[in-house]
């Protein structure tokens, strides 16, 4: 067991995720932390609603079925939601590598995010009750999970799903601050001169 320990050690010295991570002033730590509640606040509060920063997300999402069309129809489909997801994921894997603690946070707690605007979309698989946007020809704009969870036999449980999305992505978001928060104590506080 020790050996697993000591190669696991190494493997992670080699990786660099045994450095530090950046320091955050207590200043700019305690206003990202107010920053996140009122967003948390804000989100939970929402019940499934649109979000301000959804708005951003819509052109991602749209921006994908773009840019996957290139790889067939699955993927063109699948597109809005896999670039959707991928943006702040791979944003967030970048501040990770670099141990950049404000970047990480940020860009992972907006990856989780786009699980709650993801999951009203899936709620709203059979009802059909959102307006769609499409980049393409408006008559022949579709829902995407309707066609998504149709092909995979589950159009009937889109409000589970849903629902399980939405509270992995609260929950993510909630992991987020609460990581952010115990930074706070890996903070020096300053030096108080006389």
């Amino acid at each position: 067991m020790y050996e697993l320990q000591s190669t696991l050690d190494e493997l992670g010295d080699d990786l660099g995720l045994n450095r530090p991570w950046k320091p955050v002033s207590r200043p700019a730590l305690a206003a990202w932390l107010i920053f996140y509640v009122w967003f948390l606040i804000y989100a939970f509060s929402a019940h499934g609603g649109f979000l301000f920063i959804d708005s951003a997300n819509l052109v991602v999402h749209e921006g994908g079925h773009n840019l996957f069309a290139w790889f067939g129809p699955t993927l063109c489909l699948w597109g809005g939601t896999l670039l959707q997801w991928l943006v702040p994921f791979l944003l967030a894997a970048y501040f990770f590598s670099q141990h950049e603690t404000a970047g990480f946070v940020f860009c992972l707690f907006f990856f989780f995010e786009n699980w709650l605007y993801t999951a009203t979309y899936m709620a709203d698989a059979r009802a059909q009750v959102l307006p769609l946007v499409t980049t393409g020809d408006p008559d022949f704009v579709e829902h995407d999970f309707f066609r998504i969870f149709s092909s995979l036999g589950v159009l009937n449980h889109d409000t589970q799903i849903a629902a399980v999305v939405r509270i992995l992505g609260r929950c993510g978001m909630l992991a987020c601050v609460a990581w952010l928060a115990s930074r706070w104590r890996a903070v020096a506080p300053p030096a108080e001169s006389f």
